[in-house]
């Protein structure tokens, strides 16, 4: 009999992790698992049938504690790193986020070094899909490597974005990114909360569902894992069917709720029409193809599955569809109204940088439908082959194997950024060891080819956020002036002529936050 695997598993209480960690229950005769879990009484509840099983080892602790991680490093083949403060938390405590998102990270990295075979341990890191903000029409369809582009006041994928770069330049030899998307679980019937109008409505999202990520985690664990597959970057999504506009979203899931359409709860220009994040993947099937996770439900179904793993007194809901109208004007309106976060709050209060982040300028905003009798509501084709699809420009040749890829082709794509490769012959060592760049606004930095032609990573300083969280800005006018790289996803969406406030977001929002 194989002896077992070792799982390090982190963000067990989670609704991806605790999903990942019942997973991996199923096949206890092959993996051992370690989870990190903050000593509260939630946690002790949740994991109360675990706490002498002979295949779980719980370390009560906390992951911005090194000692903490490195116990659950020790012995571990493999390092599952899930955890990490998330929406809507995130929104609400930045500053606390962005240092516990990376914090995490370096701890993971350092107790991995610590190892006697560093080598041997398999590192998997999940990324957001929000690293790369917001993908509206018509460059909705998306790709590893297309440019970082944090949503404006996106504290959560600040964190995110500057810990997967800790995981890209560790010099570790085993480890990958999964940018991980909007996930499907039953309890997201019940999220409210003011930022639900923080989507935009013809906006796209390519999802994933809970028990596929949860088939992700233990598969990558599997001993068919070729060796190529390592120090990559993917993204997670259950595939084409899985494929939402944000107003088939809401359909799906007011109907599963049976409350019917969201025209009967919401008012259109309720919702932003810009600066959130999502994309469909056009490189989603490659994780598919190396780790086999998806299980193909058609999405109707799924949506009704999700109702079935919810409180009973939950599925009462389709009761309210006589009050739709009441909830509308009562607890939605409420809600969209509420204070920091509401949309219609930043109307009402003549919030500068929000309403010029979210819907571009208040004329912009007055000109929107108040009526869906007067909103276009788009459905773009969901094939890969269809005539809307659009495919960035990497600026260098994509068809080369990484062995290949040779300094001239950092050249090129460094001036495709607006700036430079200063590596010589001799420093490029290899595409995952860092060499020196100079970006548009003449910085230096280092990083490695991988991180940059791979992962879509450019001038860290150029991250709205120092690696203490300290600041927020977003310069992102002048970055497409100088940086042909990032204006393809910028001009599509806004004007070259549009001056925001981006950068003095540094900011007056910040009032109200709980940090």
């Amino acid at each position: 009999m194989a002896q077992k695997k070792t799982v390090f598993l982190t963000g067990a209480s989670g609704n991806m992790g605790f999903h990942s960690f019942k997973e991996f229950m199923k096949h206890k005769d092959k993996f051992n698992l370690v989870v990190l879990l903050r000593d509260s009484e939630k946690n002790r509840k949740m994991f109360k049938d675990y706490l002498n099983h002979p295949s779980v080892k719980i370390v009560w602790g906390d992951l911005k504690k090194y000692d903490d991680v490195l116990k659950c490093v020790n012995g571990a083949d493999y390092v599952l790193h899930v955890g990490g403060m998330v929406s809507p938390s995130a929104d609400y405590y930045p500053t606390k986020t962005v240092q516990t998102n990376t914090t995490a990270a370096k701890n993971i990295v350092k107790a991995v070094k610590a190892q006697p075979d560093p080598d041997a341990i398999k590192v998997v890191y999940i990324g957001t899909v929000a690293e790369t903000g917001d993908r509206n029409m018509p460059i909705h369809w998306a790709r590893t490597g297309d440019p970082i582009k944090i949503s404006v006041y996106d504290h959560y994928a600040c964190s995110k974005v500057l810990a997967e770069e800790i995981f890209a330049e560790s010099g570790l030899k085993h480890w990958v990114s999964m940018r991980q998307s909007g996930i499907l679980y039953g309890d997201i019937l019940k999220n409210m909360d003011p930022i639900m109008f923080h989507v935009c409505i013809n906006g796209v999202l390519e999802w994933a569902t809970v028990e596929d990520s949860a088939r992700l985690m233990v598969n990558v664990c599997g001993d068919d894992i070729p060796e190529e597959f390592w120090r990559r970057f993917y993204n997670i999504g259950s595939g084409e069917e899985y494929r939402l506009t944000n107003f088939e979203f809401e359909e799906l899931l007011l109907g599963t709720l049976g409350i019917g359409s969201p025209k009967k709860l919401f008012q259109p220009n309720w919702f932003i029409t810009r600066n959130f994040h999502g994309q469909w993947y056009y490189d989603g099937d490659e994780l598919e193809k190396y780790c086999h996770f998806r299980a193909y439900m058609p999405v109707k179904d799924y949506f009704k599955h999700m109702l079935d793993e919810v409180a009973p007194y939950f599925k009462l809901a389709f009761l309210a569809k006589p009050f739709a109208g009441v909830l509308k004007e009562t607890f939605m309106k409420k809600m969209a109204n509420e204070e920091i976060y509401g949309t219609q709050w930043w109307i009402s209060n003549q919030i500068p940088e929000r309403i010029s982040s979210y819907f571009g300028s208040m004329e912009e905003y007055k000109a929107l439908p108040t009526s869906w009798d007067n909103y276009k509501i788009e459905h773009p084709s969901k094939k890969k082959d269809s005539k809307d699809v659009i495919i960035l420009d990497h600026g260098y040749d994509e068809s080369k194997a990484v062995a290949d890829i040779t300094l001239d082709d950092l050249k090129k794509a460094a001036a495709f950024r607006g700036g430079e490769c200063l590596a010589t012959e001799e420093e490029y060592v290899d595409f995952y060891t860092p060499i020196k760049w100079k970006c548009a606004r003449g910085h230096e930095f280092m990083m490695s080819a991988n991180l940059v032609l791979k992962g879509g990573h450019w001038c860290p300083s150029e991250i709205p956020t120092d690696c203490e969280g300290k600041k927020f800005y977003w310069d992102y006018d002048h970055e497409a002036e100088i940086n042909p790289f990032f204006a393809q996803v910028w001009y599509p969406l806004h004007s070259k002529d549009e001056k925001n406030t981006y950068t003095e977001a540094i900011f007056k929002g910040f009032e109200g936050f709980k940090d």
